[in-house]
């Protein structure tokens, strides 16, 4: 028996929760980050990608550039292989070597008589030479270097 006023089993109290502040979906997201750091985080992630990129895309721009300088160069030389391939070609022919000997050496077969035409403005002019300036007046240079002194008085 109880006494009134003794020890009735008295329910206890939860405590009390407190109610979580109420935030804006815009300031707190995904894992609890707000916008701001979410858009700092992805910025740095994109910049990390775009630094890790242009390296090896700069690398493979200037390989591809030297390869197709150097095929170019591998063309043109091809092409010089081949014209002098037809050179050789032409000059296993003793009829050609003889020509060549003839046009470009002036050389004549025994019991040939060469003959050199000159015409009046090639007197003293070789071909395949450039002409030689006329002769100044014949007088040391120092001469010339005081007479012109003296004329620009």
């Amino acid at each position: 028996m109880t006494e009134p006023g003794g020890d009735q089993e008295r329910p206890e109290r939860a405590p009390r929760k407190r109610p979580a502040p109420r935030r804006s979906r815009f300031t707190r997201g995904f894992m609890g980050q707000t916008t701001t750091r979410r858009a700092a985080i992805l910025a740095t992630i994109v910049c990390a990608l775009a630094l890790s990129i242009a390296v090896p895309l700069r690398t493979y721009l200037s390989q591809r550039d030297e390869v197709a300088a150097q095929e170019r160069l591998q063309a043109e030389r091809r092409a010089l292989v081949q014209r002098l391939e037809e050179r050789k070609a032409q000059l296993a022919d003793p009829a050609q070597i003889q020509a060549e000997a003839r046009r470009r050496l002036r050389y004549v077969m025994p019991g040939e008589t060469p003959y050199m035409v000159q015409l009046p403005g090639d007197v003293g002019v070789e071909s395949g030479r450039q002409p030689t300036a006329p002769a100044g007046p014949e007088q040391p240079w120092f001469q010339s270097l005081w007479n012109s002194i003296t004329e620009s008085r």
